[in-house]
């Protein structure tokens, strides 16, 4: 009997913790470092292609829902449009949807490789990645690079710096 009793009291400790640690994970799902490696890109951006002093769009990227990284893209000239990106645990890599007023659509997956964030994906035919590094001065650097082999061999498609913009 006393083993019984026992095993019911080690069960209520083993329930009890158990039900603390999924309070402590429902209360901040989205606290782990990996969420945040894209952090660095949320702000209000001024958009250059690089090494020059061109504006060509505005972007404001947002922290969103705790979880989630919103683009919203303004380009001077046409096509806005947005993606949604979030850090996905079960596949440990993060995914990127994009959708444009073009009618334009991609979907991305990737990484952080402890320097940048580089994510992949069909964009209107070919592959593209995409690669965001923070540079020095707090500016963000946006490369993309195209591949109509597979990966195989890439070619430079687009290169933005995005500076925080001016405050007004």
């Amino acid at each position: 009997m006393r083993t019984l009793i026992a095993a019911i009291g080690l069960a209520a400790i083993s329930s009890t913790s158990t039900a603390a640690q999924q309070t402590a994970r429902s209360a901040a799902p989205c606290a782990a470092a990996e969420y945040h490696q894209l952090d660095f890109w949320v702000g209000k951006w001024d958009v250059y292609p690089t090494g020059k002093d061109k504006l060509v769009a505005h972007s404001l990227i947002e922290s969103v829902y705790g979880c989630g990284i919103r683009e919203n893209w303004m380009p001077l000239n046409n096509h806005p449009g947005g993606s949604l990106s979030v850090y996905v645990p079960a596949d440990k890599h993060w995914e990127q949807f994009w959708i444009d007023s073009g009618g334009s659509r991609a979907f991305f997956t990737g990484g952080w490789d402890g320097k940048a964030m580089i994510i992949t994906g069909k964009w209107a035919g070919p592959l593209v990645r995409m690669t965001y590094t923070k540079n020095a001065d707090g500016s963000v650097r946006q490369l993309g690079e195209q591949s109509t082999d597979d990966g195989k061999n890439w070619s430079p498609s687009f290169d933005f710096t995005y500076r925080r913009a001016a405050k007004k």
